[in-house]
């Protein structure tokens, strides 16, 4: 085996240099992430009203951590002082926007919190357009996002559920930026694997301050399966993506995530869609496609 091979198997760089560079690829690749993520919090809320989702995030990214870790076999000592800097935001990013949207479903309705968290992918669109007319797209995309927080005859919110929402959004566009640079600054998967460590580091202390979570068997088995629908799949293909689509692209093609979410928050949660939230899922979906035409993909 040639040595570009070996270095490629030890990084944790599985899928082939012709597929990541394929952007249509990196498109499905964000496709199947939000899928993944929406379906992973439909799925979460049980699991969060009974073990709280402190505990619940850190577990799930502790498991993150270690699949990546296995996969990756970095080698802690070759990096360098901006490395370890750009993998240490990332993880504190990390650690925020989990933290923020397991607690804000249980304020909240689940399309309205995807909605207010998309405000972080939608200022990533803004500032990464490269002119004004590329600006039309995030605010076709604002306009449906605040129609699908409208429930059509009033705003379902609350203000522990908005104010988290708004936290998770802070916590997403920091990602969005820092995962790209991540990706650039290192190989295959090692700069995720250490990523998610010091995300899992951060947030030790509140998830083990939930002592009576971790001694329920059941506690490990639910968050250890949660986990690879959030944050383990996503994180992978997202990394992926990123070191293809520009910022732009992607904070767009993240704007699919509160329909996506209303859709399953409808379909397992039962939480009902009006009209109008249906119509701004619709511009939603509209926003993506046109960013990605405008992007010559």
């Amino acid at each position: 085996m040639r040595e570009n091979e070996i270095e490629a198997r030890r990084s944790g760089l599985y899928v082939w240099d012709g597929v990541i560079k394929n952007k249509r690829v990196a498109i499905v690749f964000c496709l199947a992430s939000m899928v993944s993520i929406q379906l992973g919090v439909s799925l979460s809320v049980e699991t969060l009203q009974q073990f709280g989702s402190f505990a619940t995030t850190w577990m799930r990214l502790c498991f993150a951590a270690a699949v990546v870790l296995l996969i990756a076999r970095p080698d802690f000592r070759s990096f360098s002082k901006r490395q370890w800097l750009c993998s240490f935001a990332l993880g504190a990013a990390m650690a925020l926007m989990t933290t923020c949207i397991f607690e804000a479903v249980l304020y909240a309705p689940l399309g309205l919190v995807i909605s207010i968290n998309f405000l972080g992918p939608i200022w990533v669109a803004v500032i990464g357009a490269a002119n004004i007319r590329m600006i039309i797209w995030p605010i076709v995309s604002l306009a449906g996002v605040v129609m699908i927080a409208y429930s059509g005859t009033a705003w379902v919110a609350t203000v522990p559920g908005v104010v988290l929402a708004l936290g998770a959004a802070v916590g997403w566009g920091s990602y969005i930026l820092l995962m790209k640079s991540v990706g650039a600054h290192f190989k295959g998967l090692e700069g995720l694997s250490v990523s998610l460590l010091f995300a899992a580091l951060i947030l030790s202390p509140m998830g083990m301050s939930s002592a009576h979570a971790l001694g329920d068997v059941d506690f490990y088995t639910q968050t250890a399966g949660l986990a690879l629908l959030v944050p383990l799949l996503p994180y992978i293909l997202e990394i992926q993506a990123l070191r293809v689509l520009p910022s732009y692209t992607f904070g767009l093609m993240m704007s699919l995530e509160p329909a996506i979410g209303a859709l399953l928050g409808f379909l397992i949660l039962s939480q009902t869609l009006s009209v109008s939230q249906i119509a701004g899922g619709l511009l939603v979906v509209l926003s993506a496609v046109g960013s990605v035409k405008k992007s010559n993909i």
